[in-house]
C-alpha cells in the first residue's frame, strides 16, 4: 500500500463502509480495502474483524493494522467503533494507541445523533435510553453492561465548551491517554471534530460514522473562498425555475448575455471582458445564464462553447470554490475548455445530480457538479452551488 493520508480502522466490515462513505461525501478519494494493496486513495478504510475476538487478540489486530497504515504514509487516524460500544473497545484503543505513537490521545465519542445515539454527561443513550438497558445490553456475543462511557473504558470524562478549539484540544491532551466527550447534537460533534483537528496528528478520534462525518470536513484542506460558478445552457423550464431560486439568494450575481452579445466574436469578447472586470470574489455564487430568446440565429453548440470558454477563463483568473454546470452541451463545452481528462466522481448532491472533481488540466481537483436540464427540485442549482463550497477539493 502507498500514499493514504487518512486511515480508518474499523472492527467490522459494515462499520468500515459506513465510515468510509462519510469521507466520500466530503470529496475525499476513498477506498474500502478488503485486502492490502497499493492505492492512490487519500482515505483508506480497513476492518480488523475483531469485535467478537478476545481482548488481547483484538488489541493485537488493531495495533497491527494501525502500524501497517502508519508505515504506508497515513498521518491521520480514525478508529471506528460500534455506536453502542459493543466489543472489546478499550483493548482495541490500547492497541491502536501503541501502534500510533507515544503521544497519541484517544478522543472517544460514539454519538450519532441522526441515528439516536447521544452522549450526555458521559452516558451513552440510544433514543434517550441508557445503552445497557437497550438491546445492546442483551447482545448474545458482546453485551454492553455499562452506559457510563468513562467507567466502561476506564477513561477520563472531559467537557468541551465554547468555540475555542485550541483550548478544548489542551483539555483533551491533559485528560489523555483516553478522553471521553459528550455530544447530543450535530453542533456538539462539530465542536469535538474541531478540537480533534486542533490536537493534530496525535489525536486518535474513536467513534461511529457520526463523528467521522464531521472530521471529513474538519480535516479537509482550506478551501478557496471564491464563489461557486454556475453555468446554465439548458432552456428547460425546470432549469429556469432553478435559476430564479438561485438568483433570489442574497449575494448571488447573475450574468445573462443578450443575443447580440453572442452574435459575433467581437461582441462576445467585449461582453466577456465586462464580466471579468466586475467579478466579485466575495459573492457566494456567480451564474452565467444563456439567454432564453435566441431568435433561432444561435446554435446551442455555439452558446455552450462561448459560455464554457468564459467559465474556463474565470476559473483561470480567479479563485473559485467549484463549478456547477447544467445542460449536456454546456457540460461538454466547459470540461473541454478546462482540458479535463475526466471527472472523478465522489457522490451525489441529489438523486441524478453527481458531484466530483476535475481530473487533469490546470483546474485539476476543482469540485464540479453536472446536472441534466430537466433534473432536480426548484432549489437544485442553489443546493449544488452551496455543496461545492463545502466540499473538500484537491485543487492546487
Amino acid at each position: 500500500m502507498s500514499g493514504p493520508h487518512i486511515a480508518v480502522v474499523a472492527d467490522d466490515l459494515t462499520g468500515a463502509g459506513d465510515t468510509a462513505v462519510q469521507f466520500v461525501r466530503a470529496g475525499w478519494r476513498t477506498e474500502l480495502q478488503l485486502t492490502t494493496a497499493e492505492t492512490v486513495a487519500e482515505v483508506v478504510s480497513v476492518t480488523t474483524d475483531s469485535r467478537a475476538l478476545p481482548a488481547d487478540e483484538a488489541a493485537r489486530a488493531a495495533g497491527e493494522a494501525v502500524r501497517d497504515l502508519r508505515a504506508a504514509g497515513a498521518d491521520l487516524l480514525y478508529k471506528k467503533v460500534d455506536s453502542t460500544l459493543r466489543g472489546p473497545i478499550r483493548a482495541e484503543i490500547d492497541g491502536v494507541l501503541k501502534g500510533w505513537g507515544p503521544r497519541a490521545v484517544a478522543v472517544v465519542c460514539p454519538a450519532f445523533p441522526a441515528n439516536g445515539r447521544t452522549v450526555r454527561d458521559g452516558v451513552l443513550l440510544v433514543n434517550g435510553t441508557e445503552v445497557h438497558r437497550t438491546a445492546a445490553g442483551q447482545d448474545p456475543v458482546t453485551p454492553v453492561t455499562e452506559s457510563r462511557v468513562a467507567e466502561l473504558l476506564d477513561a477520563e470524562h472531559v467537557r468541551l465548551t465554547g468555540t475555542d478549539a485550541v483550548r478544548n484540544a489542551e483539555l483533551l491532551r491533559g485528560a489523555g491517554p483516553v478522553a471521553v466527550v459528550d455530544a447530543e447534537t450535530e453542533a456538539d460533534l462539530e465542536r469535538v471534530a474541531a478540537a480533534v483537528a486542533a490536537l493534530g496528528p496525535d489525536a486518535v478520534p474513536v467513534g461511529s460514522a457520526g463523528l467521522a462525518a464531521r472530521l471529513a470536513h474538519a480535516w479537509a484542506p482550506q478551501q478557496p473562498h471564491g464563489p461557486s460558478l454556475v453555468v446554465v445552457t439548458s432552456l428547460h423550464s425546470s432549469t429556469r425555475e432553478q435559476v430564479a431560486r438561485l438568483a433570489a439568494e442574497p449575494g448571488t450575481r447573475v450574468e445573462r448575455p443578450g443575443a447580440a452579445d453572442l452574435a459575433d466574436e467581437e461582441a462576445w469578447q467585449s461582453w466577456s471582458r465586462t464580466v471579468l472586470d466586475r467579478f466579485d470574489p466575495q459573492a457566494p455564487h456567480l451564474a452565467l445564464v444563456a439567454p432564453e430568446d435566441r431568435d433561432g440565429a444561435l446554435s446551442p453548440t455555439d452558446v455552450a462553447r462561448r459560455l464554457g470558454g468564459l467559465a474556463a477563463r474565470i476559473a483561470e483568473e480567479h479563485a473559485l470554490s467549484g463549478l456547477v454546470v447544467t445542460g449536456g452541451d454546456g457540460a461538454r463545452a466547459l470540461t473541454t475548455q478546462l482540458r479535463a481528462r475526466a471527472i472523478a466522481l465522489t457522490g451525489e448532491v441529489a438523486p441524478g445530480i453527481p458531484i466530483g472533481t476535475v481530473s487533469g488540466g490546470p483546474q485539476h481537483g476543482l469540485a464540479i457538479v453536472t446536472k441534466a436540464g430537466g433534473f432536480g427540485s426548484p432549489t437544485a442549482l442553489l443546493d449544488a452551488a452551496d455543496t461545492v463550497q463545502h466540499t473538500k477539493g484537491q485543487h492546487t
